[in-house]
C-alpha cells in the first residue's frame, strides 16, 4: 500500500512538472498534438500505479520524452509557419456577412447545432447579425457582430475616461504580495500604515487589494469588511 501511495505522489509531482512545461492552456484551449500529448501522458502514469511489479523509471520516461518532443515542435513551430499549419491547422471562416459557409462547415464536419450554441454563448441568436465567425485551430468559435448588432461603447458616446489598471491583491490570507506592492508604486511603510489605521496588521488581514489609488478593500480574517 506504501509503494502505490509512493508512486502515485511521485507521478503526480511528475505529470504536474510536465503539464506546466507544456503551458498554460486550459482543456478546451489544446491544439491537436498538445491534446493527444496530453492523453498518452495520462495513460502512461497510470501503469506504474496499476501495476506495482513494473518498475518506476520506466514509466516516468516515455513522459518526460513525450513532454520533450512536444516541446520541441512547439518551438519549431513557432520558427515555421509551413509547420505550425501542418500540426495545428489553421482559423476558418463559417459566417461572413451573415452568410453561413455551408462548404466550409462540411469540411470542418461542424453540425448547425454546434454553430447556433457558440453563437448562443455570443449572445447572438440570429446568424445574420454576425459579421465574421471563424473556427480557431483549437475548435473554438470567435464571433463579431455586425455593428448594428455591438455594444455601445463610451467613445461611441463621446465618453473619454483615463484608463487605469485594476486594483490587485496585495494581501492575501495574512502574506504580503510583494511584486504587487510594487507594481502599483507603494511600499511595506505604505501598507502598515494603512493598516494601522484601520487597526489591523498583516498577519490579521484576509484580503486587502488596492490600485495606484490607494486602498480599495480590506478584509480581516474574522469575515469584516473595512473599505
Amino acid at each position: 500500500m506504501g509503494v502505490v501511495l509512493l508512486r502515485s505522489v511521485i507521478l503526480y509531482l511528475i505529470v504536474i512538472f510536465a503539464l506546466r512545461l507544456m503551458g498554460k492552456r486550459q482543456l478546451g484551449e489544446l491544439q491537436p498534438g498538445e491534446l493527444v500529448i496530453t492523453i498518452l501522458i495520462s495513460n502512461i502514469a497510470t501503469l506504474p500505479i496499476e501495476n506495482p511489479a513494473l518498475p518506476l523509471l520506466p514509466g516516468i520516461l516515455p513522459i518526460l520524452i513525450l513532454v520533450c518532443l512536444e516541446v520541441i515542435m512547439s518551438f519549431f513551430a513557432m520558427k515555421f509557419k509551413r509547420l505550425r499549419k501542418l500540426v495545428s491547422g489553421s482559423p476558418k471562416i463559417v459566417i461572413r456577412d451573415g452568410v453561413i459557409l455551408q462548404d466550409t462547415m462540411l469540411e470542418l464536419r461542424l453540425t448547425i447545432d454546434d454553430l447556433l450554441m457558440a453563437l448562443r454563448n455570443n449572445q447572438i441568436f440570429n446568424p445574420e447579425e454576425v459579421q465574421f465567425a471563424i473556427v480557431e485551430t483549437t475548435g473554438a468559435i470567435s464571433v463579431y457582430p455586425k455593428a448594428a448588432y455591438r455594444n455601445v461603447t463610451q467613445e461611441d458616446m463621446g465618453i473619454y475616461n483615463k484608463s487605469e489598471n485594476p486594483p490587485c491583491v496585495i494581501i492575501s490570507d495574512g502574506v504580503l504580495m510583494d511584486k504587487a506592492l510594487d507594481s502599483i508604486g507603494k511600499d511595506v511603510a505604505w501598507i502598515g500604515s494603512e493598516l494601522e489605521h484601520r487597526q489591523l496588521t498583516i498577519e490579521k488581514t484576509f484580503l486587502a487589494m488596492a490600485d495606484e489609488n490607494g486602498i480599495c478593500i480590506v478584509i480581516e480574517k474574522e469575515g469584516k469588511i473595512k473599505s
